[in-house]
């Protein structure tokens, strides 16, 4: 700035030679460079002043005097509340503001209004942000102040808003059971049908939850719910991926029906009578009458033989003859007995088989067939041993004991005694029984050949019943 009124002075001195002249013109330049440096010595001296270019400006009157600024910067600052003890000096256009207030914006919006103020040149900001005390609940009460005001406002939408989510939830309901009566004529599964029908419902109540949040102004809440309900599946699926999947199995079996109640099965090692299929798995009860819960993923991923499907069973046991007699006769006589008993079906036909020549007998293996539903086959076949057992001493045929040889490593001597007289035994020998009940196709001890289902499920209809839920099996 020295140098160009330098410049201005030489060039000036050579225009206008005479003293006075250049005099006034002197003093003309003078006056305002000096008051210019004067201001520029104050803003570099406030280190805490705020600077802020002006931008359109706001009228005042016609001819602004420092105190008109003073006085409508005063107004304005005082008419927010947001300041505390707010004092304006203005002086040859520069704005000084001092004062207190709570937040930052509302210190920079001051100096914002006072550089938009028509003749002001500068604005020197000192107004101090005061930190809150920590039990100040102003904040928090014109929060709730506001929160109340705009509920009162939004109180007609709300009061829709509940209308059209009853509304949906009655709906959903009421399309739940219409559902299930509209699947029966297509699906026979009554959990399946139970799934569909609450799956339909879901979307339906979904849908009302969207247009509920977007009537009332959340429309971003509305998208995360949806959102956040293929997620929130997701998460529940792989946090209860065990329920899950035997739910999943206990759909598709009793879709498939493997097998019913009362069937005599046998999966992952254990046997028992099917007594109950639920949504989460299956109850046993075995021979021994106890009761087993199997896991329906378990059973659904695993072989599972069925006992009582075909009521046709079959059975066997190996006897062993002697050598001395006719194989074939001995095959044809225990064939007779097979078909004579009354729980030996004729189809399919009984036979008899030489399965082996062991060391001191020739084995048959006797194989016969019967109704699991009406006999057991571990009774049927204890009977037909019996009456093998009979049936082939009667006529003679030997039914030896394995052969065995001993071995001794050194010579057993033997001694002669001199023979003297017995004595009659005082206790005569008793001879063997006659059997009679060998006879009979069945006897007590046998149980009269009855299948044990009856006894078992008769059993399972007065027992307790481990775990309560609906039973698929009754569809």
């Amino acid at each position: 700035m020295n140098q160009a009124f330098r410049m201005i002075l030489e060039t000036f001195s050579a225009a206008c030679p005479r003293s006075w002249w250049r005099i006034g013109i002197l003093l003309c330049l003078i006056f305002p460079a000096v008051t210019t440096a004067r201001v520029e010595s104050e803003f570099e001296n406030e280190s805490t002043a705020e600077m802020a270019a002006p931008a359109s400006p706001v009228q005042v009157e016609t001819q602004v005097s420092d105190e008109a600024i003073g006085r409508r910067l005063l107004r304005i600052y005082e008419a927010t509340q947001w300041y505390i003890d707010t004092s304006v000096r203005v002086d040859q256009g520069v704005v000084f503001i001092h004062g207190e207030t709570g937040q930052e914006n509302h210190r920079a919006w001051a100096g914002t209004v006072a550089n938009n103020t028509e003749g002001v040149v500068a604005v020197v900001n000192r107004i101090e942000v005061t930190r809150r005390s920590m039990w100040d609940l102003s904040e928090a009460g014109q929060t709730l102040v506001d929160l109340g005001r705009e509920t009162i406002q939004r109180s007609p939408l709300i009061l829709f808003a509940i209308i059209m989510l009853i509304f949906s939830a009655t709906l959903a309901v009421g399309i739940s059971r219409g559902s299930q009566s509209l699947f029966r004529h297509w699906v026979r599964t009554s959990l399946l049908r139970t799934v569909a029908a609450k799956i339909v419902a879901g979307m339906v109540f979904l849908l009302g939850l969207y247009m509920v949040l977007r009537i009332a102004g959340l429309e971003r809440l509305a998208v995360t719910v949806l959102g956040g309900t293929g997620i929130a599946g997701l998460v529940i699926g792989f946090a209860f991926r065990d329920i899950a999947e035997n739910f999943l199995a206990s759909v598709l079996m009793s879709l498939q029906r493997p097998f019913a109640r009362g069937d005599l099965i046998e999966v992952a090692g254990f046997r028992g009578f099917v007594q109950q299929l639920n949504a989460r798995s299956t109850l046993l009860m075995t021979v021994q009458g106890n009761h087993v819960q199997i896991p329906n993923a378990t059973i659904y991923n695993n072989p599972i033989i069925n006992f009582t499907a075909n009521p046709r069973v079959r059975g066997d046991f190996l006897v062993g003859i002697s050598y001395n007699y006719s194989t074939s006769r001995a095959q044809q006589l225990g064939l007779e007995l097979l078909q004579k008993h009354d729980a030996v079906l004729s189809q399919p036909e009984p036979l008899v088989l030489v399965e082996a020549l062991d060391g001191s007998t020739v084995n048959l293996r006797f194989l016969f067939w019967t109704n699991s539903q009406q006999h057991s086959v571990d009774k049927v076949r204890s009977a037909l041993l019996r009456q093998v057992k009979r049936g082939f001493q009667a006529a003679g045929i030997g039914l030896p004991d394995p052969n065995r040889e001993v071995l001794f490593p050194q010579p057993v001597p033997i001694q002669m005694q001199p023979q003297t007289d017995v004595p009659e035994p005082t206790t005569p020998i008793a001879k063997p029984l006659r059997e009679t009940a060998d006879e009979a196709t069945s006897s007590p001890s046998e149980g009269q050949l009855q299948s044990e289902a009856i006894s078992i499920n008769e059993q399972a209809r007065h027992s307790r019943k481990p775990e309560e839920g609906t039973d698929l099996l009754d569809d």
